[in-house]
């Protein structure tokens, strides 16, 4: 069967000649590098968000630079920019390549290059460093997504809280690597208690006899696109709750779908082998696709 992924974009030749904003200068992709001593690369000691633009509007740009700015907060990292020179930097890059639609923009933010190869945060005297990658991105899904449970956990808010979007994604990777070793596309993870949780990239939802469920929200990424699809049931008298629910009440929901910034909704085929309603896209997530793409004027 053919390998897909949540993200999983058409190719575009357009990407080799792409621009980069590093650091205020916008560069050619050749030339966009950051040290070896950068604390990202080091350490994974950063935050990042990802944007999606359709339409020449960039989608939820608000929220995610307040969710930018709330991360840097909560690591204690001075991005050293307002939240407008941050928005203006992507506009700045999106003119310069020139983008109108079907644009992904992924924006980093280290604390900056270190003295010395160690851990301690106040090594980092130069900085911080800000990167915004900017491609032609469209989703390319020839089927839905089979996922499959692993043993990988997203953890306690006094590990590493699973809110931040930090670059420290070795957890999900490693979520993800065991997926595909199970014959699946990603990683269905669950919480501390065992109750279904979120996949290693995206916020998951389940439809049982009409009504969406997804987690409490205690243990996965505050998505942006999860919220939005909250509200939009609420708003359009579709039945939505945030729940503790286990894998029994997943095995025999009647759709599954996926929610990010790249996909939006994504729908889910099969998990751990079990199908999941037709395996195809369902009615209620076909009728949450259509209000976001209204929301977002896509």
């Amino acid at each position: 069967m053919t390998d897909v992924s949540t993200h999983q974009a058409e190719d575009d030749i357009r990407n080799e000649s792409i621009l980069i904003y590093v650091n205020g200068a916008i560069v050619p992709k050749a030339q966009a590098t950051v040290s070896v001593y950068d604390s990202g690369f080091m350490l994974g000691d950063g935050v990042w968000e990802g944007i999606r633009l359709y339409n020449g509007k960039w989608t939820f740009l608000e929220d995610h630079i307040d969710r930018l700015f709330e991360a840097a907060k909560a690591i204690d990292l001075d991005i050293a920019l307002t939240r407008e020179q941050v928005t203006q930097a992507i506009f700045d890059t999106q003119t310069a390549n020139g983008f109108v639609t079907d644009a992904h923009a992924r924006l980093m933010v280290t604390r900056g290059v270190k003295t010395r190869p160690f851990q301690h945060p106040k090594l980092s005297q130069r900085g911080p460093t800000m990167v915004i990658i900017m491609e032609h991105s469209r989703q390319k899904l020839p089927r839905p997504i089979r996922l499959a449970t692993v043993p990988h956990m997203r953890g306690l808010p006094m590990t590493q809280d699973p809110k931040l979007n930090s670059h420290s994604k070795l957890n999900c990777i490693l979520a993800c690597i065991a997926a595909e070793k199970a014959g699946a596309d990603e990683a269905l993870m669950l919480d501390v208690h065992g109750f279904v949780n979120t996949t290693n990239a995206c916020n998951f939802f389940i439809v049982r006899r009409g009504e969406v469920w997804t987690s409490t929200g205690d243990y996965c990424m505050n998505g942006i696109t999860r919220g939005k699809v909250i509200d939009l049931c609420r708003a359009n008298a579709i039945p939505v709750f945030e729940r503790n629910f286990s894998l029994v009440d997943t095995y025999s929901a009647d759709e599954a779908f996926l929610t990010g910034t790249f996909g939006a909704q994504t729908p889910v085929s099969s998990i751990d082998g079990r199908q999941i309603g037709t395996g195809e896209l369902g009615p209620v997530t076909q009728r949450i696709r259509a209000l976001y793409k209204d929301l977002v004027g896509a």
